[in-house]
């Protein structure tokens, strides 16, 4: 049974379960709610929440007014602590949302901490940003339902992008190049219905 390490809010729990319901195997386990054998872990999960917290960014915070008023350093340790060892031991990983950017930021890259037109109501449950995909990438989707504030800036090492907003570039999607899977999405697959094939795909990873 696949070992499947995270820090899961309790409101996203529904969600998850839903996108991981064709795949009964996989074991979720949260360390916000218990403690994670890391060494027991098939893959890493790094799920939606509030802004990294400004002490692991590798940039200037010119105004703290524009983050988070909750942010939550306990589970950015956690994080950083799980990319880090996951990368180690060559484990896959999906990143969503704050996920993907925590994931930049572990891998040495910046974020835009406040941009203006990506966290419209109706952006948060329904396709309706428009991409613009690579054709290298594996997953494409024409329209998604990305509700941010934050966004990637300077890509870190390694990566690269798949997918960009089509409004105004903002990056939607990213990849670890020469790593078997590690995948960056700044939309919320979890809430969707047409994305089955990238859950699919990380499901098909957990070893």
């Amino acid at each position: 049974m696949p070992n499947l390490a995270t820090w899961m809010q309790e409101k996203d729990e529904k969600w998850f379960a839903r996108a991981f319901a064709s795949h009964p195997e996989v074991r979720f386990s949260n360390a916000r709610t218990s403690d994670v054998a890391l060494a027991e872990a098939d893959g890493l999960l790094l799920t939606g929440g509030p802004d990294v917290a400004p002490s692991f960014l590798h940039q200037e915070v010119p105004d703290l007014a524009i983050l988070d008023v909750d942010t939550d350093p306990r589970r950015d340790v956690w994080e950083f602590q799980t990319v880090k060892a996951a990368l180690e031991r060559g484990l896959p990983i999906l990143a969503i949302c704050k996920g993907m950017q925590l994931f930049n930021v572990a891998l040495g890259g910046t974020l835009h901490l406040d941009i203006p037109g990506h966290n419209a109501p109706e952006m948060k449950d329904h396709d309706v940003q428009t991409l613009r995909t690579s054709s290298a990438a594996t997953h494409r989707f024409e329209k998604v339902n990305s509700s941010h504030h934050q966004a990637i800036d300077r890509l870190a090492d390694g990566c690269e992008v798949e997918a960009w907003s089509a409004e105004d570039d903002i990056i939607e999607q990213i990849r670890l190049k020469d790593y078997a899977f590690a995948v960056g999405v700044q939309y919320h697959p979890e809430r969707g219905t047409s994305y089955c094939s990238l859950f699919d795909h990380f499901a098909s990873r957990l070893k």
